[in-house]
């Protein structure tokens, strides 16, 4: 009885595998929800200043800081940005409210679901507003500015994380490995311009 319990276990978790994903189809954009403790994982980048008017931190999940320059991040990995109004004086920057919150999350087979021409790999997206309920976008703007980053996998500022993260060694450990505070990592990123 055992052993056919044990079978029949294998047997499901093989079916929901097989249909997409451990929990069953690969998601669409739009359908997870935001991480929680993202302020805890590893910071990507912090205060990328753009023209706009806006500032950006991104964080990276500790499956995502564990990948190597040159290499695919691996299925599982959450990279988390967030959008901050800023006020420019002179010719600093400064960070005010918080906007929206974009999400890209790398599953197995999880790209997938997007439309034709704008397949970014394994990737989905999700975007919320800043008291965390989902944000109304177009998702095929966010997969167009991502589409000409294969050669990334996706990922803007790829090369300037890397570098970043071998210019902020830290004891011998990275600075994608630990979790810097958003100004430490902000610090480090200057010094690599």
């Amino acid at each position: 009885m055992k052993k056919f319990a044990l079978a029949a276990s294998a047997a499901l978790v093989l079916a929901g595998c097989a249909a997409g994903g451990m929990f069953g189809p690969a998601p669409k954009d739009g359908e997870l929800a935001m991480p929680t403790d993202y302020r805890s994982w590893p910071v990507f980048l912090a205060g990328i200043e753009k023209p706009t008017g806006h500032i950006r931190d991104i964080y990276i999940n500790p499956t995502g800081a564990a990948a190597n320059k040159g290499d695919a991040f691996a299925n599982g990995t959450v990279s988390v940005m967030e959008i901050y109004k800023a006020e420019k004086t002179g010719d600093k920057m400064t960070k005010k409210a918080l906007e929206k919150v974009f999400v890209m999350y790398k599953g197995n087979n999880w790209g997938s679901t997007a439309p034709e021409g704008l397949k970014t790999g394994d990737w989905v997206y999700a975007a919320f507003e800043a008291n965390g309920q989902p944000a109304k976008v177009d998702y095929a703007t966010c997969r167009g500015c991502h589409l000409p980053l294969a050669k990334d996998d996706y990922i803007f500022h790829y090369d300037k994380y890397f570098d970043t993260r071998k210019a902020a060694k830290l004891d011998g450990v990275h600075a994608g490995k630990v979790a810097m505070s958003v100004e430490d990592a902000h610090l480090a990123a200057l010094a690599t311009r």
